[in-house]
Formats: C-alpha cells, sequence, structure tokens
C-alpha cells in the first residue's frame, strides 16, 4: 500500500491561471484536492467606502477598475440607480448608445475569457485569435469615448458625449465578421477531443446547489435555471429586441464554456437589431440638475453583467454624497462556491474550474 503525506500548497497570488492576485491554499493528498481555501484580500481599494466622500459623476471612473473587462456595465448600474431615485428619463438615443456599448462590453469580455481559458488548459492560438477580434470592440470604444480599458463613458441622465459620425457603421460591419470568426472558434476548439477531455463532467453541480449558493449568470444557466435580468426584469430598451437565454444541463465546465459561446451569438443578435433601430438624431443627455442630489431614501438595482448579476444599492440622505453604497458584485458570490466544487478533484482540474467560473479579482475585491 503506498502511503502519502498531506501536502499544502499556495496557489497564487502571483499564479497565471488565478487571473488576478487570488491565493487558494490547497490541501492535498498526492494529487487529489481534501480542501481549498480562497485568499482574497490583495486588491482592496475600498470602492465602496471612497465612494461616501464622492458626488455621484465622480464615483463612475471608480466602477470602471471593478470588473475592469466590463467597465460600461459597471458604470450603467450606479447611474440607473441614481436615475431611479430622481425619476430621470433618459433620452432614447442614449438609450441606444448605452445598450450598444453594454453588449459589446459583453462579447469583449466573453472573448477574453475564451482565450485565457484554453492558455490556462494549454493552447496558444485561441488567446491570440480571441484578443484579436477584441482589439476591434476596443478600438471601436477607443473611437467613442477615448479609452481602451476603463472608459468612464455613461453618465447620469444618459452618455459623456454622441457617437462620432460613421460609428454606428463601424458597429454593423464588426457584426458579420464576428459572427464568422465563431465559427472558426467552433471548429478549432469546441469538438476537440484534448479539450472535451479535460472539460466535460469537470465541476460539476445541480441547480439547486446553484441557487443555495447565490450563483447568477453563466454560472446559474449551466444547471438548466433559464434566467436572464434582460428577459426576467428588462432594463434599458432590452425588453425592444428579440435573443434567447441559453440554458444548459449538465452543470459542467463544457456547460459554461458553450453558454459562453452562445451569449457572444445572442449579443451580436441584439446588436443588429438595435444598429438598424438606431434613431437618426436625437439628445444624448436627459434633464439634469446641475447638482445631483436624490432624495432621501435607499434603492437596489440589478443588472445582466457578463458574469451575473450587477446590483447596487444606494443610500441617500439627500445630499449630494450617497450615505451608503454597495455593489452586488457576480464574481464575489460565484467565487464562493469554489472550495465545495475543488474537494475530490485534481490539481489539474483546479486550473479547468477556477478557469470556467470565470471571475475578475477587480469586482471580488473592490
Amino acid at each position: 500500500m503506498i502511503r502519502t503525506e498531506e501536502l499544502l500548497l499556495n496557489v497564487g497570488p502571483q499564479h497565471p491561471s488565478t487571473h488576478g492576485v487570488l491565493r487558494i491554499v490547497v490541501k492535498l493528498d498526492g494529487e487529489v484536492i481534501k480542501e481549498a481555501t480562497p485568499v482574497i484580500g490583495y486588491l482592496h481599494r475600498g470602492t465602496e467606502k471612497l465612494a461616501e466622500s464622492l458626488n455621484y459623476t465622480q464615483i463612475i471612473p471608480y466602477t470602471d477598475r471593478m470588473d475592469y473587462l466590463s467597465a460600461m456595465t459597471n458604470n450603467y448600474v450606479l447611474c440607473y440607480a441614481v436615475e431611479k431615485m430622481m425619476g430621470i428619463e433618459v433620452p432614447e438615443r442614449a438609450q441606444f448608445l448605452r445598450l450598444i456599448v453594454m453588449e459589446l462590453q459583453r462579447i469583449a469580455s466573453h472573448l477574453v475569457w475564451w482565450g485565457t481559458y484554453l492558455l490556462d488548459l494549454g493552447a496558444l492560438s485561441p488567446f491570440l485569435f480571441a484578443f484579436k477580434d477584441r482589439e476591434k470592440i476596443v478600438d471601436l470604444f477607443n473611437e467613442l469615448c477615448g479609452a481602451r480599458l476603463t472608459y468612464n463613458y455613461m453618465r447620469v441622465g444618459g452618455v459623456k458625449w454622441d457617437a462620432p459620425p460613421g460609428w454606428i457603421d463601424k458597429v454593423r460591419d464588426f457584426i458579420p465578421y464576428m459572427e464568422k470568426q465563431l465559427q472558426d472558434y467552433d471548429r478549432l476548439v469546441t469538438g476537440n477531443e484534448i479539450f472535451l477531455n479535460r472539460v466535460k463532467g469537470i465541476g460539476k453541480y445541480d441547480a439547486e446547489t446553484a441557487i443555495a449558493w447565490g450563483l447568477s449568470g453563466v454560472n446559474l444557466r449551466c444547471t438548466g435555471v433559464k434566467w436572464d435580468l434582460r428577459k426576467d426584469e428588462p432594463y434599458c430598451i432590452y425588453d425592444r429586441f428579440e435573443f434567447d437565454v441559453p440554458v444548459g444541463k449538465n452543470g459542467d465546465c463544457y456547460d459554461r464554456y458553450l453558454l459562453r459561446i452562445e451569449e457572444i451569438r445572442q449579443s451580436l443578435r441584439i446588436l443588429k437589431q438595435a444598429v438598424e433601430q438606431f434613431p437618426s438624431s436625437g439628445e444624448t443627455m436627459g434633464k439634469v440638475p446641475r447638482v445631483i442630489r436624490p432624495p432621501e431614501g435607499e434603492t437596489y438595482v440589478r443588472i445582466e453583467a457578463p458574469r451575473g448579476e450587477l446590483g447596487c444599492h444606494i443610500v441617500s440622505k439627500g445630499k449630494a454624497e450617497p450615505y451608503r453604497l454597495k455593489f452586488r458584485r457576480p464574481s464575489f458570490n460565484n467565487l464562493q462556491m469554489l472550495p465545495k466544487l475543488l474537494v475530490g478533484e485534481t490539481m489539474s482540474n483546479l486550473i479547468a474550474i477556477l478557469g470556467g467560473v470565470d471571475i475578475v479579482l477587480g469586482e471580488v475585491d473592490c
């Protein structure tokens, strides 16, 4: 009989596959994980506490730094919460611009995930292809707002400024290009035998477990739960567009992979409708007072970010700064289940499971 000793191993916080400063303390018996404990706190910047001394417009750049792969949706949820408290009506042209940039952001975020996930599993080419295609979206954002990662584009009541001439046409041209690229992604990866052996049946859980742990986004829908806030609690102008909410049935890493690829297709479908219906003229800012002071009270709003339910809870005392501000960050909630998923798995599967959850440390520990 082979006797082994337990080994305590640190994965991260400087490991490339942790996708940020995440440390996982793993207790091993040979190659098998007996216990896994995520350790966060290396990145903490106190965003929610800092917000209490800033006015609402000043807070927007801080939201860029939470999920830094999805800054546009972070911008939106804060503005949406303030607009709800103050009863501000956002002009239609601004609503279209907001929706277009949020869906472009969803595609860009999933492309980063696709490329880095395959890189984690040992494939280099997909990473290069994904970043090449994401660069086209980043170029569109750069032309729109002058930034490539932290956009600071949304404003309470609308957007910072209108799209430049010809920008919508460039978005229209991007759609068929990306549809063609997705076909190539499928041929390259989706049916690859090595890839299937690494992800099928790995990191599996059911719908009851996902709901109990508060998972959202793809991490919830992979179990068969059809829940997408763009459909179930429509915000912005999502109720005007036709799109499907893809769901899985096995709750494993492979289902989570398939759903993110399909979500890119559905985002392209939304964009195709949005650019065709885009208003030819109109305002991009609603009627907003010079000093934004939501009335005394509190509100909570939530939207469907690339990683799940992104919420914003504001408590106002009628001043120009929030009394309290709290974000419901999907990466933080989704990461909670990692210790349960890793027990009994091998070290090689740890990387596949962690990558499949798709976290961004900026919002795990904001």
